[in-house]
């Protein structure tokens, strides 16, 4: 468990206004010359509210919101980093100073997440491939072939089957009831600003899976979670 997490650490409105004649901005609104008030608000998702069938649901269901948000941070941080790495990337052009950039940034993934990565769960080991996929956009297989060799990817992904994680998993929430499940606690919680929210470098359809996964037995999902 803990040579894959080590690997895993590696990779890892403004609104306008259309204004009268002598209006007058207040205070983030707008005064109308009527005495109306429109004020500038923030966008905010409705969810509808979750019905457990049973207590035993609930608990199941808040068990793995939990793992979620343990993985969730790891999957975003490592997004950025991708991102910072890339943009410095381009401004390189030696490849002699692009594998050392590439080793130096490893390093630093290395030293800030190895250790709470190795206290992560296999569930949440699960999680956090799946969802690095889904903020990456690569899989941790491909990540790692990207920016290491490819033998070494193949070697990373052979070690992590034995503890039953592939680095080659993918996030399909719109085919796979646990990837929605995943989804849909991720949104939940952009929602009611429990997580900050990271656009996914996936097209997502969250409103449009809901009404497919919306007879899903929660407890069955959980229980033969992949």
């Amino acid at each position: 468990m803990r040579t894959i997490f080590i690997i895993i650490s590696l990779v890892i409105s403004t609104v306008t206004f259309s204004q009268v004649k002598r209006d007058t901005i207040v205070n983030d609104a707008i005064l109308i010359e009527s005495d109306s008030i429109e004020f500038t608000l923030d966008e905010v998702t409705v969810l509808k509210k979750i019905k457990f069938d049973s207590t035993k649901e609930k608990r199941y269901y808040y068990w793995y919101w939990k793992k979620v948000h343990n993985a969730y941070p790891f999957a975003k941080t490592a997004a950025e980093r991708l991102i910072q790495l890339n943009s410095q990337l381009t401004l390189i052009r030696s490849k002699r100073k692009r594998k050392k950039h590439i080793k130096k940034m490893q390093k630093f993934m290395e030293e800030e997440f190895t250790e709470k990565l190795k206290k992560m769960t296999r569930t949440e080991g699960k999680i956090l491939i799946k969802l690095l996929h889904r903020q990456t956009g690569l899989t941790v297989f491909d990540l790692v072939k990207e920016y290491r060799s490819g033998w070494k990817a193949f070697w990373y992904n052979t070690t992590a089957n034995v503890f039953k994680l592939s680095l080659k998993k993918e996030y399909h929430p719109e085919s796979k009831a646990i990837d929605f499940l995943i989804e849909d606690i991720l949104q939940r919680s952009y929602s009611k600003g429990i997580l900050d929210k990271q656009k996914p470098r996936l097209t997502i359809d969250y409103f449009a899976l809901s009404k497919k996964w919306e007879n899903m037995d929660m407890i069955t999902v959980i229980k033969n979670r992949e």
